[in-house]
């Protein structure tokens, strides 16, 4: 066991950056070599490996490993019991579709005949989906990250029969090289230690396991208080941490900080402070410009490698895209700036046209490689955007978007925009109007050139979480900008979760593919989904949005919530084969479910009146209170829920009916103005709900119509201004209270 104890010095190397593909160079190399051998051969067939268990699920990740000659598993009791009655170690597997080193390891090591022989002879070798079964991974991902200081994906690790890690790290090449051990010496090591050493293997194990649970076993700190000071401390410790050249916070590899640059917005609007603002338009502005955002086709790739937001890694993920969506026109309402609105329906464009299932729900991600080759769909030459446009518009074209003989990413160019197009323009002696009507048509012929090439793969699996995310920025986007492709793209989906993702007691599922929904939800599923709801009611006032996210939220306090009244877990009692029942309120790729929860919470006390629904969203940021005041930034979304739940309450009761012209106005000027804490409610007083509307909203109650005219009253800290009938006089209440 020394031996293995010893590796763990070489593993603890910047697992998370291999995992978020930072390193390139030799590592990029080793990848194209794998994708002209193996796999080439097993897709094309030369050599197809019969398949394994892999064959019967419905997950793209598993069924690409469907052909491995590595005897495969997926999670689950079959697995289990070989283990336990072979007395064997379990060799835990763990990555997604998407995932660039995912690809690597299977080529270099999982595709190889001698390894897979030693992984069939020594161990029961489990396959997982991260996505699939985000409960696993956050366990063995805690696990490691314990083990060697930092974790990512694919993520390795060695489990006893019954389930407790003993070792792990992340991508290990064949061979002894980058400073890591090889796969094949380390599976020899770990087989022998199990053979030899098996006291020590279950010590450590024992040790592991506990650590887990302890760390997991919390309870909330509740010992500081809900106040402002955490809202303004994020604030200071993201203007040290800003790049002020480049945009974003901290070094490369650069993440795009969506929930960062949403709090950036709120605390702008509320201190009037240029700097702040300062932060959220150059990080908007310089994801904007580089290679992170796809200028052709929209939306943005998983993030950058280099702190100029330059080169990505090519993935594209649904829940990025949806936040990004939803920031950008954030930023529009909150600057005018109509550059982020185009940005935002181009992002949300992207997901409408190359990411909707036919039912209506949105698929998961694009894979970074095609071709055996990271970003190959994405870049160009000069040579070919001349064989498109022609000379003298390609002139323009690789003139504007950095397109050069050189390039900037291994030979080719990653198209980027660092110039305004007003300045470029007027260089060109020419209209800014002029420039972007004739760079369009050009985007337009490029994208359907590129639509020819060999296209990176897609996991077409619906989750229900992601497509509560991308549910919330559709139907903001319709509030923002009256966009009705946005509203029945929001719609629709919402629709097939609600009809095609339950089980027979009602309960959400969390996975569908093939016409086959299945795996019990968990907390994100059930919190995005109840929040995406109430944006959607919000976007459209109907009210069946209205009652599936109160019915959703019921739904999670009976599976989810925590007894003792410290949040949510994110497993139901359901999930069984788990070592541990987790409870998180740290941000991770995707906000917590805890923090998305209390908003949907407060957002429902607002509007129904629920005392139980207050209390239960300060229970939760009471919990992470300690977190909020010592490391904001570690939960940025929850400050976005601390933030909603401190700003005063503002409340727009809107009577008339919803299809009348002067209803349409006083829409459009609240929906114009940046009204981050607004709670909107509608009553047609010719509806045949009107009664049992005004008892569900209590503040629409008793509320009349002002000359038979579509009517407003807005209120703030439970104190309500005059009511109005017309935009203006709306918009002259809206202002001066959003001054205040």
């Amino acid at each position: 066991m020394r031996r293995i104890l010893l590796i763990l010095a070489a593993v603890a190397v910047a697992h998370l950056s291999v995992g978020c593909g930072k390193c390139r160079g030799k590592a990029s190399e080793s990848m194209k070599k794998a994708g002209e051998s193996g796999n080439w051969q097993a897709k094309h067939g030369e050599h197809r490996e019969p398949e394994n268990r892999l064959a019967k699920e419905t997950s793209p990740y598993l069924l690409q490993h469907a052909r491995n000659p590595v005897d495969w598993y997926a999670w689950g009791p079959e697995a289990f019991s070989k283990a336990r009655d072979e007395n064997k170690p379990i060799f835990l597997s763990i990555g997604y579709s998407a995932c660039h080193w995912c690809h690597v390891m299977e080529r270099e090591s999982f595709e190889n005949k001698k390894v897979a022989d030693v992984l069939n002879e020594h161990f029961v070798s489990i396959k997982v989906d991260r996505e699939e079964r985000p409960d696993v991974d956050r366990i063995y991902m805690n696990a490691v990250q314990m083990m060697t200081g930092s974790g990512g994906w694919p993520l390795t690790a060695f489990l006893t029969p019954d389930l407790k890690p003993f070792y792990g790290g992340t991508y290990f090449p064949p061979e002894d090289r980058y400073g890591r051990p090889g796969f094949k010496s380390l599976l020899g090591q770990i087989a022998e230690a199990w053979r030899d050493r098996r006291g020590d293997v279950d010590r450590s194990a024992a040790k592991m396991t506990d650590a887990l649970k302890r760390s997991t076993a919390t309870t909330g700190d509740t010992g500081h208080g809900l106040d402002h000071d955490a809202v303004a401390r994020a604030a200071e410790e993201l203007t040290e941490a800003f790049d002020s050249t480049w945009g974003g916070f901290g070094r490369a590899p650069k993440f795009p900080p969506s929930a960062t640059i949403a709090y950036l917005l709120r605390q702008a609007r509320r201190t009037a402070d240029p700097k702040t603002l300062r932060m959220a338009e150059v990080t908007l502005n310089k994801m904007a410009e580089g290679g992170m955002y796809d200028h052709l086709g929209g939306g943005f790739h998983r993030y950058s490698v280099d702190e100029k937001w330059l080169v990505p890694h090519f993935e594209k993920m649904l829940y990025d895209n949806a936040a990004l969506g939803k920031v950008y026109v954030e930023a529009y309402l909150a600057t005018g700036n109509v550059h982020y609105r185009e940005i935002a329906e181009q992002t949300l464009d992207y997901v409408i046209r190359d990411m909707t299932d036919p039912g209506g729900a949105f698929y998961s991600s694009e894979d970074a490689d095609s071709e055996g080759e990271e970003g190959k769909f994405y870049v160009w030459t000069p040579e070919e955007i001349t064989g498109h446009l022609g000379s003298k518009d390609a002139e323009l074209f690789t003139a504007f978007y950095g397109v050069t003989a050189r390039g900037n990413f291994e030979g080719k160019s990653i198209l980027t925009t660092r110039r305004p197009a007003g300045e470029f323009a007027r260089a060109g002696g020419m209209s800014e109007k002029e420039l972007k009507r004739r760079l369009a048509g050009m985007r337009k012929t490029l994208l359907e050139a590129r639509s020819k090439r060999v296209a990176p793969g897609k996991d077409d699996k619906i989750i229900t979480a992601w497509n509560g995310l991308m549910i919330s920025a559709l139907a903001n986007a319709h509030e923002a900008l009256a966009e009705e492709r946005f509203r029945a793209a929001a719609e629709k989906a919402a629709d097939f979760i609600l009809t095609q993702m339950t089980d027979d007691k009602g309960g959400l599922l969390r996975i569908h593919r093939g016409g086959r929904s299945k795996l019990p939800a968990y907390l994100d599923d059930y919190a995005f989904m109840a929040n995406a709801l109430l944006d959607l009611y919000q976007a459209t006032f109907n009210v069946r949005w209205l009652d599936a996210s109160e019915r959703l939220m019921g739904d999670m306090v009976e599976r989810f919530w925590d007894e003792k009244g410290h949040g949510f877990f994110f497993t139901s009692e359901n999930h069984a084969d788990l070592l541990t029942r987790e409870k998180t309120f740290f941000d991770s790729a995707l906000p917590s479910g805890n923090s998305v929860a209390a908003l949907a919470l407060l957002r429902l006390a607002t509007l129904t009146g629920s005392e139980t629904y207050q209390t239960r969203a300060e229970q939760i940021l009471g919990s992470a209170s300690g977190l909020l005041a010592q490391h904001p930034r570690a939960v940025m979304n929850m400050l976005l829920a601390l933030d909603r739940h401190l700003e005063p309450v503002r409340e727009i009761a809107l009577i008339g009916n919803p299809d009348a012209e002067d209803m349409k106005m006083l829409l459009k000027a609240i929906r114009a103005e940046f009204l981050p804490g607004k709670v909107m409610a509608l009553l047609d007083p010719g509806s045949a709900g009107t009664p049992s509307m005004a008892e569900r909203i209590p503040w629409l109650g008793e509320r009349p119509q002002l000359s038979g005219r579509a009517t407003a009253y807005v209120c703030e800290n439970r104190a309500c201004k005059a009511p109005v009938t017309t935009a203006d006089e709306l918009r002259g209440i809206l202002q001066n209270t959003s001054e205040q």
